[in-house]
């Protein structure tokens, strides 16, 4: 589609920091545009996640842009995050390059070592402008990181190439969103602060009156308007792309007879958003942690997916939590392990791909031999699980043999009460989800049971991506913020 002289292609949601609300107001976006009919994707140029999802194709992108896309009412593609940053260790990433492994970046090339996955970038928000009508792309980080402005092809770098209008998020809820605000622009040199059209503010409880005083001083100090105050939406916290809030729905309430599972928080956790499907079923309680009473305690145990297989198996046997997880097994009590989990949970691991160590000891829980490949698995599958229909996707490079007695569980095994797959969002399938909880429920002598009319996972995440585009129609000046794109004159 062409763009007329002077109008811009997209908008560029930033935020001041990571965490300030940037993934969900894209969302937001995006289905309150495709309900008035504009042809809408979303886009973000680098993301710096453990959390992903696979497309039809087999591409791999940030589990954020998969969200987005549904919400645009869209099939999710790589030209969405067509460079995604996953990292293995504090100062190595495994990069993902238009949804394939692309090999790694050291901490010291951040700066210097892009060039090539800028040009990527920037031709996959040409190729994605190309054909809709507008690009709400989604800044990473802070747009005020000058230590990285001169390689940054993400924030102001990208709305610099692509002359997009800047919004800046701020989150009131963790204090000082007046100081963040300001400071984020008065970093700026002038060049890139003109690009900063408007503030939007995001998770506000109360009054919007006792604000109004504020607002007025920031937009005369400033010259930036604002476009409005969004909400605090307690029941809004499906798919965090940020591994730290993967316990995002931890404001809930435990029900009464709960069934407790605990989440090991491992330090290179990925696909965090596999345990957020349990969190949604009704009376199950599901604690993100590393505390080893929480996990001997627990009704079932989950050991998530990680990034690094062997570091993080070493960290959960000096945190004694390796101990806890085979007496727990030894006692018959549930374990899960999914990817990286699953893995651990092996009898040896062979891998002289993602670490370099080659074959370390397992868990030894279930009879598997995990040999890591170089090339890695990238599919959506399906199976069943007793007669139960299962869809779900795997990106991995380990590689499981069984060789011992167990039993089959979705592509992965079980033995006793430990239980283990490479299958990520295996419990979005409401069926199957219900069913082997209710017999993790027996096995643990939990009191729990499923509520037969509870809402379907697929039908709770429409209702929150809804409850988002509700709230941008309701306190969002639409006009102000799309404001100079080509879709302005239709708001």
């Amino acid at each position: 589609m062409g763009t007329e002289t002077g109008e811009s292609s997209g908008v560029l949601i930033a935020g001041t920091s990571s965490d300030a609300g940037k993934s969900l107001v894209v969302t937001g976006l995006c289905r309150t545009l495709a309900r008035r009919g504009i042809a809408v994707a979303p886009f973000k140029a680098q993301n710096m996640s453990n959390n992903s999802c696979i497309c039809n194709d087999g591409a791999e992108i940030g589990r954020a842009q998969y969200l987005q896309a549904q919400a645009a009412g869209l099939a999710a593609e790589s030209a969405m995050n067509p460079v995604l940053l996953k990292p293995g260790s504090d100062r190595r990433s495994h990069i993902v390059l238009r949804g394939r492994p692309s090999g790694t970046l050291e901490s010291a090339e951040y700066v210097s070592g892009r060039g090539h996955l800028a040009a990527a970038a920037f031709a996959a928000y040409d190729e994605l402008a190309s054909r809709f009508e507008v690009i709400i792309c989604e800044g990473a980080g802070s747009p005020a990181e000058i230590n990285l402005r001169a390689s940054d092809f993400v924030n102001l770098g990208l709305a610099q190439a692509k002359k997009l209008p800047v919004i800046v998020i701020g989150d009131i809820d963790r204090g000082g969103v007046f100081a963040s605000l300001y400071g984020t622009v008065a970093l700026l040199d002038d060049h890139d602060r003109q690009l900063i059209k408007a503030f939007l503010i995001n998770k506000f409880r109360g009054d919007v009156k006792v604000l109004q005083p504020g607002l007025a001083e920031l937009t005369k100090r400033t010259g930036v308007p604002f476009a409005g105050v969004l909400p605090w939406l307690p029941d809004v916290w499906l798919d965090a792309e940020d591994t730290l809030e993967v316990a995002a729905w931890r404001h809930q309430s435990p029900a009464e007879r709960a069934l407790r599972v605990a989440v090991v928080r491992l330090p290179r956790l990925s696909n965090g958003t596999d345990v957020e499907a349990l969190a949604a079923e009704p009376g199950v309680e599901v604690l993100v942690t590393t505390d080893a009473q929480s996990v001997a305690a627990a009704d079932l145990v989950v050991l998530p997916g990680t990034r690094s297989t062997v570091s993080d198996l070493e960290w959960l046997r000096r945190a004694g939590l390796a101990q806890v997880i085979e007496a727990r097994a030894g006692r018959g009590e549930p374990v899960l392990g999914i990817c990286g989990g699953y893995q651990m949970l092996a009898r040896v691991i062979d891998d002289p791909v993602e670490s370099g160590r080659g074959v370390v000891d397992g868990l030894g829980l279930l009879p598997t031999k995990i040999s890591f490949e170089a090339d890695k698995v990238l599919r959506r599958p399906t199976g069943t699980w007793r007669g139960h229909e299962v869809a779900a996707y795997e990106i991995h490079h380990g590689i499981a043999q069984v060789d011992g007695e167990a039993e089959p569980f979705l592509d992965g095994w079980q033995r006793a009460q430990v239980w283990g797959t490479m299958w990520h969002g295996a419990f979005e399938n409401d069926d199957f989800r219900q069913a082997w909880l209710a017999e993790i429920a027996v096995a643990a002598g939990s009191p729990w049971r499923s509520d037969p009319d509870a809402p379907a996972y697929g039908a709770r995440r429409e209702t929150m991506i809804n409850t988002l585009a509700d709230a941008v129609e309701q306190h969002v000046d639409l006009g102000l913020l799309l404001a100079g794109t080509r879709v302005a004159g239709r708001l």
